[in-house]
């Protein structure tokens, strides 16, 4: 099934990686476009040695199956410069803005060009 919605251009991302129900067995058995790193991690990563290194291990093992990551939960320049250095240009969270209506996020994402 999940090659059916990749064939009409849907990428598709492991999210949450690293806890729950998300394991090692799915990379092998399913074809993700993206891991999404839990955002327990990245909270912690700063002031926790482990946290830091599982970021390091998850964005090794992506690149080394050919995926993407993405960090879930970047609330700080400091965080999203920290992920971007060991490797994940990609983020999700409070620095870049707080969940919105679909409504809302038309009017962030016109906004957003308009910058550019």
């Amino acid at each position: 099934m999940l090659q059916a919605i990749r064939e009409l251009g849907v990428r598709v991302s492991m999210d949450d990686f690293g806890t729950g129900y998300s394991s090692l067995a799915y990379l092998k058995n399913f074809q993700f476009d993206k891991i999404k790193i839990d955002r327990c991690f990245v909270q912690g990563m700063e002031s926790n040695a482990s946290d830091a290194a599982i970021i390091e291990a998850i964005i090794s093992l992506s690149k080394g199956i050919g995926v993407g990551t993405t960090a879930e939960g970047i609330e700080t320049e400091s965080q999203f410069q920290i992920v971007a250095a060991k490797g994940c240009c990609e983020g999700q969270g409070y620095l870049f803005s707080r969940p919105l209506t679909s409504g809302d996020a038309e009017k962030f994402i016109e906004g957003y060009r308009i910058k550019l």
